[in-house]
């Protein structure tokens, strides 16, 4: 599974940090969404696309990872 994060979009709501704190934080400079590295491919996909669906900004995208098909395990995240 492939997430990825679109800084110039985000507005710092926080949504996808209350949705999947494991894999998003915000930063403590502006507040914009940050990924944490690795962290997307041990997440559940329900979460991930919670977070993606309860952003106001549009600023997450969560996709199948074209590599395995079906999301699969230790899934590449983007930056």
């Amino acid at each position: 599974m492939q997430v990825s994060v679109d800084k110039d979009r985000c507005c710092g709501a926080g949504q996808c940090v209350m949705a999947a704190p494991d894999v998003f934080d915000q930063s403590e400079e502006d507040g914009l969404v940050l990924l944490r590295p690795g962290a997307a491919g041990q997440a559940a996909r329900a979460d991930l696309e919670l977070a993606a669906g309860l952003c106001p900004a549009g600023a997450i995208t969560v996709r199948e990872d074209p590599r395995t098909g079906s999301g699969g395990t230790g899934g590449s995240v983007d930056a």
